[in-house]
């Protein structure tokens, strides 16, 4: 028996780390009526919350034997610490003052193999682990996040009571649910930042679209994207681009935005969800067109430089490509969203097939539609085309938007050819587009491909008027 099973118990869950997001999610657990015990490596960071906070059902303690002790049986301790080694030297220090039966959870964007790795090793030592992916920011942790929990079901439902209180609500029910096991809730976590890049990327091209373009001030693409905002394109980040756009700066008077350095950060998740795409063969252009789109944007001083040798074009908008660019952008960001959804929902489909997950994509769409980042309106058709077919392999032939697509695409096609004919790149509007023709074609020039892999390297190849012969080598040479 460890030190722990001796002494008082009393609160019934622990947070550890008080990071922004660690603090905002103890504060709503408390909220919700429980009583929580913090923890810290920071002791400060302890005294901070309680004068702060003064918060009657938080203690914390900067002993992390004490925040153990003080648990109530079974313990579920949440960590809201660094992704990567934290955690598992986290697991390290704690597995001495666990008893069978209590439960960790990871609330940090971890790599999904890590999590199924130490749902194994927590496992085998009669100890529950559950990855939660956790959508938000400290807003979404606070008052109402969206909430990916990976684990077994008997680990779920030890803390299933406290998830949904904290949850985000909408029309649709709780944003949270059991993913499926081990490492699925942050693999779909991972999947939900891969989908917001590409997101943020598309509304950073409308932007420039509108801006150079048709040189239209922010204001005035504020004004435009809040009557967007009223109907199908109705989102979380594109009512963030507008507060944004608005925010003037308050020493020079001018937009805030335009004195942003137009250098984009990333954390990995968007990474990482390229390179799984890339293991389990599923094309993800969209996600990692904008993924690329952030790393170019890092190239800043080669970029300055190499405008001043690489002229682009001079042509001027024709009248009524300036009349209709923004009718067209607003049908093609609908379009572009539906197939970035699309590829993300199909890796996550691949995925729960591969790692045996039973991914209920209908449940993502629920989850998804309050609390995250890439809440939209466009997750409630996304939602009940899943529920009508729940092995519906791929969103875009789906009855609920193959017609949108269709009636939109020519507007999509025209927007993606007057910006590539005044110069303004739009990697992400373009490569969805791509996608959308190369998924739609029954014939694709990949006979060339194979043929070319055939000929200088005997890779082999199948023959269309001869399915059953299986696979063929040709002297292209001779």
């Amino acid at each position: 028996m460890s030190a722990a099973d001796s002494a008082p118990q009393g609160a019934q869950f622990g947070v550890a780390g008080m990071g922004v997001m660690g603090a905002a999610l103890a504060l709503n657990i408390a909220d919700h009526g429980f009583r929580v015990e913090i923890w810290d490596r920071h002791p400060e960071r302890i005294d901070e919350m309680r004068q702060q906070h003064r918060h009657p059902r938080i203690s914390g303690t900067g002993s992390l034997e004490e925040f153990v002790a003080r648990l109530e049986r079974p313990r579920r301790i949440l960590l809201m610490v660094t992704a990567g080694a934290p955690v598992d030297q986290m697991l390290e220090r704690l597995f001495p003052l666990l008893s069978e039966g209590d439960v960790v959870l990871d609330a940090g964007n971890s790599w999904f193999q890590d999590t199924r790795r130490r749902e194994e090793l927590c496992r085998s030592k009669g100890l529950n682990f559950i990855g939660v992916g956790v959508s938000g920011g400290e807003e979404g942790a606070r008052h109402g996040p969206s909430i990916m929990p990976g684990g077994s079901v008997k680990s779920y439902a030890l803390v299933r009571p406290v998830l949904e209180a904290i949850a985000a609500r909408t029309d649709e029910g709780l944003c949270v649910t059991h993913v499926g096991p081990d490492g699925a809730g942050h693999f779909v976590k991972m999947v939900h930042n891969g989908i917001e890049y590409a997101d943020m990327q598309l509304l950073a091209e409308t932007y420039d679209v509108l801006h150079r373009g048709l040189g239209l001030s922010n204001d005035a693409i504020a004004d435009l994207f809040s009557q967007w905002n009223q109907g199908i394109a109705e989102s979380f980040l594109l009512e963030t681009s507008i507060k944004v756009l608005r925010k003037k700066d308050p020493e020079t008077g001018k937009p805030l935005l335009d004195l942003v350095l137009d250098k984009a950060g990333q954390k990995g998740t968007g990474k990482w969800t390229v390179q799984v795409a890339l293991d389990l063969g599923v094309p993800v252009p969209s996600i990692a067109s904008a993924l690329d789109a952030r790393n170019l944007s890092s190239m800043k001083d080669e970029r300055v430089a190499a405008s001043r040798k690489l002229k682009g074009p001079t042509e001027a908008l024709s009248a009524e490509e300036k009349a209709q660019l923004a009718a067209w952008t607003h049908d093609a960001l609908y379009a572009a969203r539906v197939v970035t959804y699309a590829q993300g929902m199909r890796l996550i489909q691949v995925a729960s097939q591969e790692y045996k997950w039973d991914v209920s994509l209908a449940s993502m769409a629920r989850i998804w539609r309050g609390g995250c980042i890439i809440r939209a309106k466009l997750l409630t058709p996304l939602r009940e085309a899943f529920t009508q077919q729940p092995e519906l392999p791929n969103l875009l032939v789906s009855d609920a938007f193959a017609p949108v697509l269709e009636r939109m695409a020519p507007q999509w096609r025209k927007l993606v050819a007057t910006a590539t004919k005044v110069g303004i790149p739009i990697p992400v509007f373009s490569s969805s587009l791509a996608y959308l023709d190369s998924y739609r074609s029954p014939e694709l020039p990949q006979n060339l491909t194979q043929a070319q892999r055939d000929a200088f390297g005997a890779h082999t190849y199948q023959r269309r008027d001869k399915p059953d012969a299986g696979f063929v080598h040709s002297d292209w040479n001779g």
